[in-house]
């Protein structure tokens, strides 16, 4: 029988598609469909939504994809016959994966990415191109001109104009960031970054012999007059800083602050090293500091976190030309070179458009599965943002991290504790990453375990081992 099912969307909740399959989730996890139920037609829920048609179908096609319902030509589209999982209580049980990997943070890879089919496509039309021989020789360390020009178009679509001589092509984010801080630092010399920051600028930092100086933060990310204060008490040489969705907080920094963050350190003489590594996913974001203070700022744009970590490829733009040699210099002893076919692929992308596809799919997809998180982990204590893809979750008082973390792998699931991200005393939380789980089903199945074990204090859960 068909399932009567007629839900009331939120106006202004976000893109009507997304609030339908919002909808469909909500109304599957609390029973109100059935598992096997029949929807009605698109054509009638696009008259009882007052939408167009083709926003039913994307709905269905998301829905589809994230696992919540299943579709059969010529018989319509039926709730998946597995019920998701409760968040309630309840017996918990290991991953029938085996395991759920929420401590990756990389992007989720959508079907609608089609992120094969380009890469084959792609591929193909460099393979027949006149001089393709040529792309697989070793390159100049800053990349070969015509990868940094296409660089050089795509950062400047955040960053203004850029000139190519002031762009690098570097083969992924960590081997530019340990470049630039080789290029910029001293042993010894000061390094502000926020007081919960990236393990692997930690990482690089450490091995150079910077000193690390912890700056406070608020949910708006670095606080400018803590800033200022380490500037007058430490003298640093650089500060460090994710201004876009920042990694672990998911906190952007406000347009104001950015400008007086940049004024502060113009004044004070310390270079700023920009890890915009999410910058390109939230289509509102304010401009980056390089976009602000070029002449002080090492810009630092991967591609790992807004299309794929295979792919190696980040750009870098630098205050100016005497930098670049500096940088090219340190890139050439960190791994020689990009991937000459990797940048080449990528800059065929930007010319074609498919680079922007291709982030678009990600934003939405990060998107549908934000709105499953915050459904699931309703009444926790977390900050997110609807375009990226991680979230930072304060434990409850009855949860220390390493004992959450513990329960949380008996179930078959890893995240990442504070104590990662910490420059001095670590909060009770956890890093939560949504872009590995490889399908919707899979991700609401963890996400339930984990809101689970949040929900029960450590001596109340049983497990299943």
């Amino acid at each position: 029988m068909m399932e009567a099912w007629s839900p009331t969307i939120v106006a202004g909740a976000g893109p009507k598609y997304l609030a339908i399959v919002k909808a469909l989730a909500e109304d599957i996890r609390s029973g109100r469909l059935a598992p096997g139920a029949r929807l009605p037609p698109q054509r009638a829920l696009a008259k009882h939504f007052n939408v167009d048609l083709t926003t039913v179908t994307r709905a269905f096609n998301e829905a589809r994809r994230t696992g919540l319902i299943d579709a059969t030509a010529g018989r319509g589209s039926f709730v998946r016959a597995s019920k998701l999982p409760s968040s309630g209580t309840g017996l918990l049980a290991p991953s029938p994966s085996g395991s759920i990997d929420f401590s990756m943070n990389m992007p989720p890879q959508p079907a609608e990415a089609r992120l094969a089919q380009r890469i084959e496509v792609g591929l193909s039309r460099l393979a027949a191109a006149p001089g393709f021989l040529d792309r697989m020789q070793y390159q100049d360390s800053a990349g070969n001109m015509a990868d940094r020009a296409a660089a050089a178009e795509w950062l400047g679509r955040r960053l203004g104009p850029v000139a190519v001589q002031r762009v690098l092509v570097a083969g992924g984010a960590q081997a530019a960031l340990s470049a630039a801080l080789a290029a910029v630092l001293k042993p010894g010399n000061d390094l502000c970054v926020p007081a919960l920051t990236y393990p692997g600028l930690r990482m690089a930092a450490e091995r150079l012999g910077a000193r690390l100086v912890p700056v406070a933060c608020d949910e708006e990310g670095l606080i400018p007059e803590a800033f200022l204060e380490c500037c007058r008490t430490q003298r640093p040489r650089a500060l460090y800083v994710v201004p876009t969705l920042d990694n672990p907080t998911t906190a952007t920094l406000p347009a104001a602050r950015r400008v007086r963050i940049a004024e502060i350190a113009r004044e004070h003489g310390v270079t700023i090293i920009e890890d915009d590594a999410y910058g390109a996913l939230p289509p509102d974001a304010p401009a980056p500091f390089a976009a602000l203070a070029g002449d002080i700022t090492w810009h630092i744009a991967t591609l790992s976190k807004c299309v794929s970590p295979g792919l190696r490829i980040a750009y870098v733009a630098v205050p100016g030309t005497n930098a670049a040699v500096w940088l090219a210099a340190e890139l050439r002893a960190i791994n020689m070179m990009a991937s000459p076919l990797a940048a080449a692929l990528a800059s065929e992308w930007i010319a074609e458009g498919e680079l922007d596809a291709i982030v678009a799919a990600v934003r939405r997809e990060n998107g549908l599965r934000q709105a499953v998180a915050a459904e699931i982990l309703t009444g926790l204590d977390f900050r997110s943002h609807p375009c990226g893809h991680h979230l930072w979750l304060q434990l409850p008082d009855a949860w220390q991290r390493r004992e959450f973390a513990a329960h949380a792998r008996q179930l078959g699931l890893s995240v990442v504790q504070s104590y990662s991200f910490a420059v001095g005393p670590a909060p009770e939380a956890i890093r939560i990453s949504l872009g590995a789980a490889p399908d919707g089903e899979t991700l609401q199945y963890g996400l339930s375990l984990l809101a689970n074990l949040l929900t029960h204090p450590p001596g109340a859960i049983s497990t299943v081992v």
